[in-house]
């Protein structure tokens, strides 16, 4: 198996595809990365900006460059020693007339051989959803929509299709017959009963006439394909042809008085077309969480498995890609079978899983993969950074100042009944309706009322400890039991009055075996769909919801963290690498992601403000009572309210460019609309209110006002940048630990340099690879000494040099030792003296060769602003215990400076020349 050392995400689309990834293939050789981690490479939509939303899974992308762009990129990855690590996507497709698959079931309905393809419910408990998929993607109600000529139908190469502004919607073949034999009588005395084009047109009518009356004919898809094309070919060959089509669309017009027509074409069609808001509270194909636009898939199909992933294996066969990442993988029906079926296939890939856990959750044990894209490493390290002695006074301020009152456990499950009642009803009623046609079945739950099922339900779901559960047949683990009981005995105790529900639920979920060999697989599958949909539930009620309503600290508020988990010791986080390196000594350790909420260096630099809490009281405050005037009270509301307010200003802390930078202004205003869009309090994606929208996007440009009389600014600025000057100290701390650790260290792409992104899409923004490269050409190029060149760099304080300094430096050193970070042993260092606390130190050890790093924390006690933690005048007397058989003298990395010690090493001289170190020996 080959095995990654560093990994670097590229976000790849129309303007940045294989070419342009080819094109700095050179720099991140340079850079030091072993493995591409592409994202999704398939055929997505027109305009992806993502890759999530496949369309063909048997195209490599044409707007990336198509399959020969891959092909040079691939070789020119291959030639500079790097391999591919690629991120699929199984648990969906793009809900597209660009869906070849799904348009084909739009055509052929349940005679399409990809009927059962999508997570489609053809007998769904709504009657108007029975054999047909909603399709909801109008922009009002249909009626609406129809009274003002909205739709329509129309005709192309591909046949005839509901047209809705760009949208189309390919028509059953079982209804192209009114329209084609509109006026057949009258088209022969035109044409002619002898003439070629009016026999070729018949010809295709009849084909399609003879497959729609046969149940079930062979190539009934390449036949229906050979008419279509036939009869676009008359239509743009004979006017005669073409304005007979003419005149039969103009039938099915919606005028607002005669709509009639195109109504009864709409009823007979594979799709019901209705207002995107039908899907939160109706629906009947299982998305990716609650994106109409997302369809998922039966993975769990062998054939649907074979068919989604035939070009993947074609790519690992062909030896272009080395490894996957598995998106979602909490969304699919059987995880382990899934992840037992891609190893079967790929024995010798490198493979991962996109999982969130929780702080106190482990990855499967029995899943063959090498562990996770590293959202629990994230976490894991932020912590450290996080004062948790400044919880109570900050927590208490918090509440003083946002008026946030109640425990962040009630916000959570606040939040995600909110997802379910506002945006996944329909979901839920779903699963209720399966699980009131299991209680039919028995006496114990005959009396059970669907409406006590669904909130029953929706209390389970809301108390969740983790995403989701692994329960396989009667198969449980121990910890899977134990979520799924504490999530009913918080319900109970919430909710008393559906304690006879939630027992029946209880009953399904925790005893399947209790019941007969007849009902148990209907109990299965009701298990089995209750834990997919708990993910989808948590991710966008605790993930895209609580973590926009609850900002106490929000560095904390990232995607497998959690508001409630304030920090964490430097013990809890060694016994967190040990036991992940002894499970999962392969699992990447990310810092940043696509789909992280802020940047590493925003995180970096937000921690600072747990280390002074009362200067931070103080200042906003200040800020507060200056930006009073700023602010606008509409209809009794005051706007921003002060929670929107008090995430504004940590995020301006977090990010702020000091020069203003170049759109700075409204890519804060942009965030702070998807914020508050997200928390769902005075705005939502759903229904915006324009008027609080707008007057916080005012409020952010008020606030950045340059001009000189601008006394917020004035205040904030020298906080500001005391925050980001010891942020900066973090941020290099943390780049030591992540590149020292075990497991695969993973870059997103431009956070080699600093990363002061928030949320996407402000962190898919272009990078300046070109910048990037030049200054790594000036690192390298190393003028003088090693020591001497880092003094210059601190004396400089350019951050992005420093970074990128220190991270080329230790990624060098990782290649040129692979099996010593790989491998090695991992060894806390205890550190003893006064400063103790405030160092991050341990040993990897392979055979006769160790490094250690040692990184400090919490530099605001030991040194003041602009100066660096370096020397025996800022440590003292604080030193690192060896381990026994350790080296005696070493060489830090960074600088290239010796270092040495019998028994000790003085962090002061550790720390001699540069704020963070890797020593480097060998033993004896």
């Amino acid at each position: 198996m080959h095995t990654p050392l560093s990994t670097y995400r590229l976000q790849l689309r129309g303007d940045f595809g294989f070419a342009e990834a080819q094109g700095i293939l050179p720099y991140l050789e340079r850079l030091g990365i072993t493995d591409l981690y592409l994202s999704p490479i398939l055929k997505s939509t027109s305009g992806s900006l993502s890759g999530y939303d496949v369309v063909d899974p048997a195209l490599i992308d044409p707007e990336l460059g198509g399959k020969e762009a891959f092909r040079s990129f691939s070789a020119a990855a291959k030639a500079s020693g790097m391999k591919i690590i690629l991120d699929i996507v199984p648990n969906h497709m793009a809900y597209s007339s660009q869906n070849r698959f799904l348009k084909e079931v739009m055509e052929h309905g349940n005679r399409s051989g990809y009927a059962r393809f999508f997570d489609i419910d053809w007998d769904h408990h709504q009657e108007s959803l029975k054999k047909r998929l909603l399709a909801p993607f109008l922009g009002r109600f249909l009626g609406e929509c129809l009274n003002d000529g909205e739709i329509s139908v129309g005709f192309g190469p591909e046949g005839f299709f509901i047209r809705y502004y760009d949208l189309h919607f390919p028509m059953k073949i079982e209804t192209y017959g009114d329209l084609l034999k509109s006026d057949l009588q009258g088209l022969q005395e035109q044409m002619g009963q002898n003439d070629a084009n009016y026999i070729k047109f018949l010809g295709a009518v009849y084909l399609l006439e003879e497959l729609i009356a046969k149940p079930q004919p062979k190539n009934r898809t390449r036949q229906a394909a050979l008419a279509k094309g036939a009869l676009w070919e008359l239509h743009e060959q004979d006017p005669r042809i073409r304005e007979y089509v003419r005149r039969a669309l103009s039938a099915y017009r919606s005028t607002g008085e005669n709509s009639a027509p195109l109504e009864r074409l709409l009823d007979e069609q594979t799709f019901r077309l209705s207002f995107w808001k039908v899907a939160n509270q109706e629906i009947n194909y299982r998305r990716f969480f609650n994106i109409n636009e997302l369809i998922c898939l039966r993975v769990e199909d062998q054939s649907v498995f074979e068919q989604t992933h035939q070009r993947i294996f074609g790519l690992v066969d062909d030896g272009d890609v080395a490894g996957l990442r598995v998106d979602h993988i909490d969304g699919l029906y059987d995880p382990l079978a899934y992840l037992q079926r891609l190893r079967q296939r790929l024995p010798e890939s490198y493979l991962v899983v996109e999982k969130i856990l929780d702080t106190a959750e482990t990855l499967p044990q029995h899943w063959p993969v090498q562990g996770t894209t590293g959202y629990d490493f994230l976490n894991g390290l932020n912590g450290l950074f996080c004062r948790s002695e400044s919880e109570g006074r900050l927590t208490k301020f918090y509440v003083q100042f946002s008026k946030m009152a109640r425990p962040c456990e009630t916000y959570i499950q606040e939040t995600k009944r909110l997802i379910i009642g506002k945006n996944m009803a329909g979901d839920i009623d779903n699963l209720a309706h399966l699980l009131k046609k299991l209680s039919g079945k028995n006496s114990y739950g005959g009396d059970i009322t669907l409406v006590g099922l669904r909130n029953a339900l929706t209390e389970v779901m809301a108390f969740m400890p983790v995403y989701r559960t692994y329960v396989r047949g009667d198969a449980y683990a121990d910890a899977d039991r134990g979520y799924i009981a504490s999530a009913l005995g918080k319900a109970k105790a919430h909710a008393p009055d559906l304690t006879y529900e939630l027992k029946w639920i209880e009953t399904c979920l925790l005893s399947p075996e209790g019941f007969s060999d007849e009902l148990r697989p209907e109990v299965l599958h009701f298990i089995m769909r209750f834990q997919q949909y708990s993910g989808p539930v948590t991710a966008k009620g605790f993930e895209d919801t609580l973590l926009y309503v609850y900002n106490r600290l929000v560095s904390l508020n990232e995607v497998g963290g959690s508001p409630n988990y304030f920090g964490g010791s430097l013990q809890n986080f060694h016994d967190f690498v040990r036991r992940r390196s002894a499970s999962w000594p392969l699992s990447m350790n990310a810092t940043s992601t696509h789909d992280a909420k802020r940047g590493e260096d925003v995180r970096a630099r937000i921690n600072v403000i747990s280390e002074m809490p009362q200067e931070w009281e103080q200042q906003v405050k200040l800020w507060h009572r200056l930006n009073r005037r700023k602010k606008k009270t509409v209809c009794g509301t005051e706007i921003p309210d002060r929670n929107d307010e008090y995430l504004l200003y940590q995020t301006l802390v977090g990010t702020c460019l000091f020069d203003g930078g170049e759109g700075y202004a409204e890519r804060i205003k942009s965030y702070m609309i998807k914020a508050i869009r997200e928390a769902k309090v005075h705005t939502a994606w759903i229904k915006p209110d324009e008027v609080y929208e707008q007057n916080v996007a005012d409020f952010v440009d008020k606030l950045l006002d340059p001009a000189s009389r601008n006394r917020f600014l004035q205040a904030f600025s020298p906080f500001a940048a005391k925050v980001a000057f010891y942020g900066f100290l973090n941020t290099l701390s943390q780049a030591v630990v992540k590149l020292s650790v075990p497991g695969v260290s993973d870059f997103y792409q431009g956070t080699e340099l600093m990363d002061l992104n928030l949320v996407d899409p402000d962190n898919r923004r272009a990078v300046d690879f070109a910048r990037a490269d030049a200054m790594l050409e000036e690192i390298r190029a190393l003028p003088g000494e090693l020591s001497d060149y880092a003094a210059e760099l601190l004396k400089r304080g350019d951050r992005d040099r420093i970074k990128l300094f220190l991270t080329h430096r230790l990624l060098a050193f990782r290649r040129n030792d692979p099996l010593l970070f790989l491998e090695g042993e991992y060894l806390p260092l205890p550190v003893h003296g006064e400063f103790g606390d405030h160092v991050i130190a341990f040993a990897r050890r392979h055979e006769k060769r160790w490094v250690i790093a040692v990184a400090p924390r919490f530099c605001t006690a030991l040194v003041g602003e602009g100066a660096y933690p370096l020397g025996t005048q800022v440590w003292k007397e604080t030193s690192l215990t060896l381990p026994e058989g350790a080296p005696r003298s070493w060489r830090n990395v960074i600088t290239d400076t010796p270092v040495g010690g019998e028994e000790e090493l003085s962090v002061g001289e550790v720390l001699g020349h540069f704020p963070c170190a890797l020593l480097a020996g060998e033993a004896r």
